[in-house]
């Protein structure tokens, strides 16, 4: 069982129940997740992960594309309910990156930690970014990418998120050690309980998306 289905596994053992606006879900608080280059290897072979729309979406991300428009043109639905533009979400942020990548590389200082924090929790937004900080640390030569996030949908978002902070890793001049999520609320919606089960089955699984 890869480090992904554990953490899966353990919602399923040891979670709380919750009722919030989208509906039932079964919970976890302050969990860790550290990824060896292996671990994510067999993530992602072993996961179904969209990784062309992921990577595409991160791109648009980090152009500072607004328009749901412009993610449907790439396949990417999920962002529709947001209304037609994304109001202080991810590319608000993630629109910086670029430019801390091209820092990063130019610099490679072993005694800095290089930080993107995503979301304000004083600006209106129509969909507040789940992952909240992202740190770069050099650790003997290796990137070491370290990642905060408020609330992680197991199912859905958890994986994609993991894609990207990979994507984000690659664009860095350095082999990497390790990703670590640390998740605040790590959660799975009461109708994917059963498609979780049966993920950890081994059988193939489409999980349906939870929004409001």
């Amino acid at each position: 069982m890869n480090k992904y289905h554990q953490i899966l596994n353990k919602i399923l053992e040891k979670g709380s129940i919750q009722q919030n606006k989208k509906g039932s879900i079964i919970y976890l608080l302050n969990q860790k997740l550290e990824l060896k280059p292996y671990d994510l290897l067999e993530l992602f072979e072993g996961h179904p992960v969209a990784r062309k729309k992921l990577k595409d979406e991160l791109g648009l991300f980090m152009a500072g594309e607004r328009s749901t428009e412009a993610y449907r043109d790439i396949g990417v639905s999920w962002w529709d309910y947001c209304g037609p533009i994304l109001v202080n979400s991810y590319p608000t942020y993630l629109e910086k990156l670029p430019k801390l990548i091209e820092k990063i590389n130019n610099e490679k200082r072993t005694s800095k930690n290089y930080v993107l924090f995503l979301g304000s929790n004083d600006t209106e937004s129509n969909q507040h970014p789940c992952l909240s900080l992202i740190q770069f640390q050099i650790d003997n030569g290796k990137l070491v990418l370290t990642a905060y996030q408020r609330s992680s949908d197991a199912n859905l978002g958890l994986p994609a998120d993991i894609y990207h902070l990979y994507l984000i890793a690659k664009q860095i001049n350095l082999k990497l050690k390790s990703i670590t999520l640390f998740l605040g609320n790590v959660h799975v919606y009461e109708n994917n309980i059963e498609g979780t089960k049966q993920l950890l089955n081994g059988d193939a699984v489409k999980f349906a998306l939870n929004v409001g």
